[in-house]
């Protein structure tokens, strides 16, 4: 499945309805399981069978990204396969093409590409991170293992040059970008609770700024995992992490100490702070944390309220999926924003 992509464009006649049901019927699958689970979400379409994963890149366009040609979902499918290996090597598969002849479509089949699907090998989701959580069965030396994991990736992850003054205008324009959604009167969040933790992480910007600037200064920006959450991590042996955000290097250029701060955060979502205060340990020293200079406490904070905005602006779609669902969730992250930010908030007006 290692082949190099070549998309060859096609206004064809397929489209994504036809492609999903093909998809959908595990008798066209390379596996031939007896059934197939269809996903749907929010940029794809995943297939889920006894063994693999196969997913489809939806046609999509977003302010953030672009998958409505056949070229870019071709690379979009590559740079998934080849980011994750870094993480989840025997998991990831390859690439390889959805085709159509006179027969009709078939997977790595002869004919004309008319899509692209990524391969993986299935993993048992009740073996996953936040399964592991929720069910309470998650062990400390798992989540030492996971701390091992991350410190040799981000040992080995390449630094990513950044001037201290675009890093800085980056900070200040993610603030304003969860402010004007968040804001919108449309969802009816609590207006107050949002405004504080904007000027929390403001003032932090304002008095910290040499915090963030060393960070920079130091090398510490890398390309980074990008999304790291629970549902993204098996703590097996050897430790698996996929979903790397793919589309975009820029989302990508994190402080690996903003990437554990998002990871603490999403345990105490998922009721087990311990975890996170356990990974947080295990890496301190390699991440150069110092929690005098408030800065995991700012990530965290900022981590929480773009979970936020992420939530609820799935309700500018004009057809959501699971409307009442996101509300929920951004309340719920609103939550632990608020209260980070207030203790960041004591925190810089201590002398």
């Amino acid at each position: 499945m290692a082949e190099t992509l070549h998309p060859r464009p096609c206004e064809a006649s397929f489209g994504l309805a036809e492609k999903v049901g093909f998809l959908s019927d595990g008798r066209n699958l390379p596996d031939h399981p007896g059934s197939v689970e269809a996903r749907e979400t929010h940029m794809s379409w995943v297939f889920l069978t006894q063994n693999r994963v196969y997913k489809l890149k939806k046609p999509v366009r977003f302010p953030y990204l672009d998958f409505s040609t056949l070229e870019r979902r071709a690379a979009i499918c590559q740079a998934e396969d080849r980011l994750n290996r870094r993480l989840a090597p025997d998991v990831y598969l390859g690439v390889v093409p959805l085709t159509a002849n006179a027969s009709g479509l078939t997977v790595g089949g002869r004919g004309e590409t008319v899509d692209w699907l990524v391969v993986m090998r299935r993993l048992d989701a009740a073996e996953s991170l936040e399964t592991l959580l929720l069910e309470r069965r998650l062990r400390p030396a798992q989540i030492d293992q996971v701390a091992s994991a991350l410190r040799q990736f981000y040992g080995h992850a390449r630094h990513v040059p950044i001037s201290v003054e675009r890093h800085l205008g980056d900070w200040r324009h993610a603030i304003e970008a969860n402010g004007r959604v968040l804001l919108d009167s449309r969802f009816r969040l609590p207006v107050g609770p949002i405004g504080r933790t904007l000027a929390a992480q403001r003032r932090f910007l304002d008095a910290r700024a040499d915090a963030l600037a060393a960070r920079v200064r130091d090398g510490r920006i890398v390309d980074a995992h990008g999304d790291l959450r629970p549902e993204h991590v098996w703590p097996i042996r050897p430790i698996t992490i996929i979903d790397c955000l793919e589309f975009d290097a820029r989302l990508r250029a994190l402080d690996p100490l903003d990437e554990v701060a998002f990871l603490h955060l999403e345990c105490e979502r998922l009721g087990a702070r311990w975890a996170g205060e356990r990974l947080r340990r295990r890496l301190a020293a390699r991440l150069g944390d110092d929690p005098s200079s408030g800065l995991f406490l700012f990530y965290r904070s900022h981590r929480a309220l773009l979970r936020a905005r992420l939530s609820i602006a799935h309700l500018y779609d004009a057809a959501p999926r699971t409307p009442d669902k996101w509300p929920r969730q951004a309340r719920a992250y609103l939550k632990l924003a608020t209260r980070d930010a207030a203790r960041l908030d004591r925190m810089l007006r201590t002398p």
